[in-house]
């Protein structure tokens, strides 16, 4: 039943294109891939959830861009930028990496516009630093109006002193951005927001039919720093464009711009909350029997010891059958208990149900209660009480889920845990073998790097709880060795000689453990793994959590003492080896959020914290961002200046509709430093136990009964 996520860093690229857009509104999408007309920013918003992908082209610029709709005031993108030919007098292009911030201050009304404030690029190199205040106003559903005010970048044509001077005299100037170099990347540049000069902005979209939008617009950005690097010519402020818009919701613009440059981009919008596939397409639930009518032909034997072991045989089958593998039984009274692990599906609930059913086909009629408990290699996570009356009388009631889990209890299942194991339940073996695709986006050199290559997995559980793991790759083909880039890192280097692991390893052990998890006691969970934990550490890792069934809050404390390992990814160790640990809180936000923070030791001996927002949709859909500050100056860090990142998993059985408990999972660094880097150990107990929680099943609860 262990949460299993194939390839920690596996591409998205080939899902996102598969998946299924958003049906949009009529906002238009800019060249910065975020709501706008052409250049500009508007005051609108994407419908709530929304990830819109877009990459265009201008003279010898590249940029991609991701956004995402947070909250239905709020969202955040990231900008992948090439320059071609930009940095060292023409010698070398520049990538490019940005942040923006859009927050609506104000809805449009009948009377009044909405109004929006934005920051562009306020954590990367300060290419395109700049902050705006816009509003927009709809006129009869087609025309729309946009103005606004800027500062930075957007104030250069017909720029005027900063109106809030009359506020401070600090608004008055600005400092270059980037002014610090290379290592100042990557900063929040606080002292330069809303400063310096200011300049208007504005324009214009005209829905001239469904599917056509005219636009034009009045921009004061110079492009001051692609003139002199790269010779970019702005001969006028006007820029018009045509944008079309697909069936599918997706937007393809053309636009000539400053008088000089014809531009192209494509925008492409997902709705996390959407399958691509539609659900169902696994295998119907098993339909429930009439109680008179259930008939397991061993409860009509005579109670013995071989008509016991024929109802366990018979049961541990159909559970097989359902994706469900039964490793504890145990009658008592008129209820039972039962344990099984879930490896066919990604949402809890629809084990619980499918086991409930399973029950009551099979079991005597006087068994009128199932407490089943879901269980990871032989551990108990919870337990969920099912009366077998409930499942039929609410079978065929419209709202019979949700009615379901009004009347089930989750309650901890460490209780049911007396010895009740199944005698075929341990030792257990399992294998898994096939494909790998490793992937790197957006480093500093290259737009992305990848790996491919066969991988092999192999478990053994001995007991309950002791599992022996091993993991295997040999890579086949890629270019995630080509990079010649030079770690430069005044600190200890725990993370940024990752090319050199790259290089010098060709079949690699990418981990090779003994790990135990066991309950000291209500409501706790601890977990001891011993061997190479990862591809770059081996060492002793040990971790206790107190997560109640019912609680939104979690706790833990992981305590690890590790040493580094050779380049070639096989048995040698370096000779750096380190104590690193971190006490964690997670925490179910109202909604569809949740947050995490970790403070503690990081690899490099630098003490500090990271915080994660993450935005998980009820089928799974998970978009999240992470920072961390730590002991390491910003200078120290280099390149970036603090680790941060955004991350995606996508549950497989949102693009199929089958389910399954794989995901897809890429997490997305402006670069990979030393500072803030935490060990990648397996198994870790929030991620092993929080499925089973009550916060987590009601979110499933909707495919109880399928």
């Amino acid at each position: 039943m262990r949460h299993r996520i194939p390839q920690g860093r596996h591409v998205l690229s080939a899902a996102l294109m598969l998946a299924a857009p958003a049906q949009l509104a009529a906002q238009t999408t800019s060249n910065y891939g975020t709501p706008g007309l052409i250049e500009t920013p508007t005051a609108e918003m994407y419908p709530d959830g929304t990830l819109a992908f877009t990459s265009g082209v201008l003279d010898r610029t590249l940029r991609a861009t991701m956004t995402f709709q947070m909250l239905p005031w709020v969202h955040g993108s990231f900008r992948y930028a090439v320059i071609e030919d930009f940095d060292r007098g023409g010698a070398l292009n520049r990538y490019d990496r940005s942040f923006d911030l859009h927050f609506l201050l104000r809805e449009e009304s009948r009377r009044s516009p909405a109004l929006a404030l934005g920051l562009r690029d306020f954590g990367g190199t300060g290419i395109y630093a700049s902050e705006y205040l816009v509003a927009t106003k709809t006129f009869r559903e087609r025309l729309k109006l946009s103005g606004g005010i800027g500062w930075g970048r957007m104030a250069g044509r017909g720029s005027f002193s900063n109106p809030l001077g009359v506020l401070s005299d600090r608004f008055k100037t600005r400092e270059a951005s980037g002014a610090g170099g290379i290592a100042t990347t990557g900063q929040l540049d606080f002292g330069n927001w809303f400063r310096g000069d200011a300049a208007l902005f504005g324009g214009a979209s005209w829905r001239y039919s469904d599917r056509l939008t005219l636009l034009a617009e009045y921009s004061p950005d110079l492009y001051a720093r692609e003139k002199a690097s790269i010779g970019f010519e702005v001969n006028s402020p006007l820029n018009f464009g045509a944008q079309y818009r697909f069936k599918n919701g997706a937007q393809l613009t053309a636009s000539y711009m400053y008088g000089t440059t014809l531009g192209l981009n494509y925008s492409y919008f997902i709705d996390p909350r959407q399958s691509v596939a539609p659900g169902g397409q696994g295998a119907a639930p098993p339909p429930l029997l009439p109680v008179d009518q259930v008939a397991l032909a061993s409860w009509n034997l005579p109670e013995e010891p071989t008509a016991s072991a024929r109802r366990q045989q018979v049961l541990a089958r159909t559970l097989e059958q359902e994706g469900l593998r039964l490793v504890y039984l145990e009658e008592a009274g008129d209820s039972l208990r039962i344990g099984v692990e879930n490896s066919r599906y990604g949402q809890s609930a629809q084990a619980i149900g499918r086991t409930a059913r399973v029950l009551a086909n099979t079991q005597p009629a006087q068994v009128q209660g199932f407490d089943i408990a879901l269980m990871a290699g032989g551990v108990p996570l919870s337990s969920v009480r099912i009366a077998r009356n409930d499942l039929y009388e609410l079978e065929h009631d419209p709202d019979g889920s949700w009615r379901s889990f009004a009347r089930a209890e989750v309650s901890d299942s460490i209780s049911l845990i007396k010895g009740g194991f199944t005698e075929a339940a341990y030792p257990h073996f399992s294998y898994r073998f096939g494909p790998y695709l490793q992937a790197s986006f957006f480093d500093p050199d290259a737009p992305l790097r990848y790996e491919i290559g066969a991988q092999l997995g192999l478990d053994y559980t001995a007991a309950p709880g002791l599992t022996l793991s091993a993991g295997l790759r040999q890579p086949a083909a890629g270019n995630l060795d080509d990079s010649q880039r030079q770690s430069n890192s005044v600190i200890q280097r725990v993370r940024s000689d990752w090319g050199l692991y790259a290089q010098q390893s060709d079949l690699r052990i990418e981990h090779l453990t003994a790990e135990y998890i066991w309950r000291p006691g209500e409501n706790l969970y601890a977990r001891a793994t011993l061997g190479y934990l990862e591809s770059m550490y081996g060492g002793l890792s040990g971790e206790i959590l107190w997560f109640p069934a019912n609680s939104r809050l979690a706790l833990g404390a992981e305590l690890n003492y590790v040493r580094q390992r050779d380049f070639d990814v096989l048995f040698g160790f370096q000779d750096y080896s380190t104590a690193t640990g971190h006490v964690s809180a997670y925490y179910d936000l109202p909604g569809e959020y949740h947050a995490q923070v970790d403070a503690g030791r990081y690899l490099a001996g630098d003490y500090g914290a990271t915080l994660t927002l993450d935005r998980e949709f009820a089928n799974g859909f998970k978009v999240g961002a992470f920072f961390t500050l730590t002991t390491v100056s910003f200078d120290d860090f280099g390149e970036g200046s603090f680790d941060k990142g955004i991350r995606l998993e996508i549950p497989v059985s949102w693009l199929t509709g089958r389910p399954s408990r794989d995901r897809l999972a890429q997490v997305i660094r402006p670069v990979l430093r030393d500072g803030g880097a935490r060990l990648n150990v397996r198994n870790r107990l929030y991620g092993v136990t929080r499925e089973a929680r009550a916060q987590q099943l009601v979110k499933g609860w909707g495919r109880f009964m399928r």
